[in-house]
């Protein structure tokens, strides 16, 4: 085993560190994350060597089914009405701050299982998802402020449009596959972004749209965290509810035909026509009621809220969490939520963090904390016959 390449890593990460923390507090990091980086290397050399290595690989296999069964647990009937108890009574025991962070986590939670029907089920690459999210966000406000549109008939109105919006991306890239897709997505949410900076006359340009309205129920004027918070909780829930129905159904089996082998999904009699726009449309969907939902929090949206950054972030929180994974896009949307509020104090070095987080995933874990409902086995894990003929017995005659 090599180790030149500890030196490399060094001053890889001190070259990144030193625009936020200088010379001496770059040559620190660049130091230290040498040493860990040999420190990895030297206990990896050791576990493959003797028994420590089949033991490791016992763990493994360990650690995976506790993913599993942790993720399954939450869905047990006797154990979900505690769970959902805990869950509604979160508002009661936490200040506002804290339940207004849990308001921003189920949105970010319905947009990350709407990019999940694209990128997990469908296998399409989106870099700018975060087109849709604006699209709802400025139907709902402009809708109010120029016919005083409510909340209620927007949610509608932001999914209608988003899904449309969904079929109009979906229709020119029907022939694109892998890079060629993420391009022309990415470039898709870059106009999107800059319409929405540069017709004054209708989005009022970067400064703006002001007063958007308060959602209303009953008379009750929904403007507190406490009454967000059940209003995501209940559209969280319907989101799941939906994705699991359509992973399960008719139309998830061609998504993840699609996903698998296009080719061949075609060859079976798929309409891939049909299976990718379907895709795009019902991910736009999700993406539009969650704009409408944050246009209605905020009160006040702007061109700078729908950066690319925002797509990286959703499309981490897929891959971080399990492409295909319901309760996997769950987790990986709380972590990437919840943790960069709780390490607020490390600002500057919070994208070093991601990323880091991200190469390590993508190392140790490739499949994301929890793997997709029927992920694919590995070749060694497949019979010579095939899967179909896993369970036959030869026939007489030497005939399979």
């Amino acid at each position: 085993m090599g180790y030149w390449n500890v030196p490399l890593v060094g001053l890889w990460f001190a070259f990144l560190a030193f625009p936020i923390s200088g010379p001496r507090g770059a040559a620190w990091i660049g130091a230290a994350c040498a040493l860990l980086y040999l420190a990895a290397k030297l206990f990896r050399a050791a576990l493959a060597a003797g028994p420590a290595a089949e033991m490791m690989g016992r763990l493994g296999g360990a650690s995976g089914r506790m993913w599993g069964r942790a993720a399954g647990l939450a869905c047990d009937r006797r154990i979900a009405p505690v769970f959902i108890l805990l869950l509604f009574s979160l508002p009661w025991v936490l200040n506002p701050y804290a339940t207004d962070i849990l308001v921003v986590t189920g949105i970010y939670v319905m947009l990350a299982l709407g990019l999940n029907v694209v990128v997990g089920f469908a296998g399409l690459l989106d870099l700018g998802y975060v087109a849709f999210y604006a699209v709802g966000a400025y139907t709902y406000a402009l809708l109010n402020s120029w016919i005083g549109l409510s909340f209620w008939p927007a949610l509608l109105a932001g999914g209608a449009l988003s899904m449309v919006f969904g079929v109009l991306l979906g229709i020119p890239v029907l022939r694109l596959r892998g890079d060629y897709l993420a391009i022309v997505t990415l470039g898709f949410g870059e106009i999107i972004r800059l319409v929405l900076n540069n017709w004054d006359d209708l989005t009022n340009g970067p400064n703006g749209i002001l007063g958007i309205g308060r959602p209303v129920i009953g008379g009750m004027k929904l403007y507190q965290p406490i009454h967000f918070f059940y209003l995501v909780v209940f559209l969280c829930f319907m989101t799941m509810f939906v994705v699991g129905r359509l992973d399960r159904s008719r139309l998830g089996r061609a998504w993840a035909a699609l996903r698998e082998d296009e080719t061949a999904a075609e060859c079976m009699g798929i309409n891939i026509t049909y299976t990718k726009l379907t895709a795009f449309a019902f991910g736009a969907t999700w993406a539009g009621i969650g704009g409408v939902i944050f246009a209605a929090k905020q009160t006040f949206i702007s061109p700078e809220s729908f950066n690319f950054f925002e797509s990286v972030i959703i499309l981490c929180m897929v891959v971080l969490g399990g492409m295909g994974s319901i309760p996997g896009v769950i987790l990986g949307a709380l972590v990437l939520t919840v943790l960069p509020e709780a390490l607020r104090d490390l600002t500057l070095y919070r994208p070093m963090l991601l990323g880091g987080s991200m190469v390590l995933m993508m190392i140790l874990r490739p499949q994301g904390f929890l793997k997709m409902r029927g992920q694919r086995l590995p070749p060694s894990a497949i019979p010579p016959g095939g899967m179909e003929g896993a369970g036959e017995k030869p026939r007489p005659g030497g005939e399979a």
